[in-house]
């Protein structure tokens, strides 16, 4: 039992990772506030669902568009200065939110203004979040580390949104903004306590758009990542995209209204943290079990589309956020060992663009599933979708393996027959 613990919260034992950990916490709820305060702004406004689509779209288009050049920046310039910067930004849009909803000057453009903004410091600050894990734990909590990233990133799903309904209903919507804004504080502090222990690189090679073709061929001629990449992206287009799926399944399916969307979330946030947190001592970093995570997290999904109550599907979320983070964090980890270090932030930035870039592509297949067919097919066309990926992942692997095995087979034979005959 003391040897799992140890595993499970290695990372937490060295102090500047700790840190880090604590004010990413403070802040992962605070956004997840004024994700829930946004929406529910949004509709106040219009009382337009579409609005609200757009609204998440803007949202995540800065991510399709800019993340790879926040790897690139994340790979040329010291990744705590970043994340100072990027912390101290996002504070304007949620500042400048709670002033105009208090003065009641707010409107619907200032609104997917505000996202638009907020979306680009998301599209920076990312890469190097997910990267600067490599420049504070040892190598021997590394992969715990990104694990316990994971973890704290869905934590928010579960105090956030709760919070955030409880000020709204209480106080009212501009008390979410403001702290949200506050709870950038904490990650201040704590970024400008930490010691980064790698150095900075160069400066001088840095490409605006972050030399994706570059990084593309990078990629390219390394199956390992190439497949976890792969895998990802068809997962971020097909199962990733909650805040369609979960409103509509609950809605539609199970006749729940917005307290039950509520309930949906939280399930699925509370096993991505306890889940997770039980998982966190037996992660371990390779395409073989990136490849088991996605097919059990598929099987989770795919049983979600099927189950026949509110209550069965509420423990299947459970499972789904369980598995959900510990995809994520294997696929996290995997790519930041096998990458070269003057590489990570721009592979990086390539994660991020597969599981949150392609959310305004997936977002409309999954919605126009759910409204053509049934979001129990939904579900089933995610989970069946990332298995089947997972499975092409797998023989790809197979058959580079084989491959790379003949080459070294013919070249020991080239190398043999060369020996024997200068001996003869």
């Amino acid at each position: 039992m003391k040897r799992y613990l140890t595993s499970t919260f290695s990372a937490l034992g060295v102090r500047d990772y700790r840190r880090f950990a604590v004010g990413q916490a403070i802040s992962v709820s605070g956004t997840w506030m004024q994700k829930l305060a946004q929406g529910w702004l949004v509709l106040e406004l219009t009382n337009s669902p579409v609005l609200l689509g757009v609204t998440v779209a803007m949202q995540q288009l800065p991510t399709l568009l800019f993340t790879t050049v926040g790897g690139a920046l994340a790979d040329r310039f010291d990744k705590r200065t970043i994340l100072l910067w990027m912390a101290i930004g996002a504070t304007m849009p949620a500042l400048a939110l709670g002033v105009l909803v208090q003065l009641h000057l707010v409107q619907v453009w200032i609104v997917l203004l505000a996202a638009l903004i907020q979306g680009l410091f998301d599209a920076v600050e990312k890469p190097a979040r997910l990267t600067v894990v490599n420049d504070i734990a040892t190598p021997a909590t590394l992969t715990n580390a990104v694990m316990f990233n994971g973890i704290i990133q869905d934590s928010g799903k579960v105090a956030g949104p709760a919070i955030a309904g409880i000020l709204i209903s209480s106080v009212g919507i501009s008390a979410a903004f403001f702290i949200n804004a506050l709870s950038y504080l904490p990650v201040v502090v704590a970024l400008l306590l930490i010691k980064p222990h790698v150095p900075v690189g160069p400066v001088a090679t840095f490409k605006a758009m972050g030399n994706l073709t570059g990084t593309l061929r990078y990629v390219a001629g390394r199956p390992k990542l190439a497949a976890a990449l792969a895998l990802m992206t068809v997962a971020g287009l097909l199962a990733y995209n909650w805040n369609v799926l979960l409103p509509t399944l609950t809605r539609d399916v199970f006749h729940g209204d917005a307290r039950i969307v509520g309930f949906a979330f939280t399930s699925m946030g509370l096993g991505a943290v306890l889940g997770g947190v039980a998982l966190a001592g037996f992660l371990k970093p390779g395409s073989r079990r990136l490849i088991i995570n996605g097919c059990v997290f598929a099987a989770f999904l795919v049983l979600l589309g099927l189950a026949p109550t509110l209550g069965v599907a509420y423990v299947l979320l459970f499972g789904v956020g369980a598995f959900s983070v510990t995809f994520r964090a294997t696929a996290t980890a995997l790519l930041q060992l096998y990458a070269d270090p003057q590489m990570r932030g721009r592979v990086i930035s390539l994660l991020v663009l597969a599981t949150a870039g392609t959310t305004p592509i997936g977002g409309p297949i999954i919605g126009w599933i759910c409204e053509h067919a049934s979001p129990r097919v939904a579900c089933m066309v995610g989970g069946l979708g990332t298995a089947l990926a997972a499975l092409a992942c797998f023989l790809y692997l197979q058959a580079k393996r084989s491959a790379a095995e003949q080459d070294y087979e013919s070249a020991t034979s080239r190398s043999s027959d060369g020996s024997a005959a200068k001996m003869a």
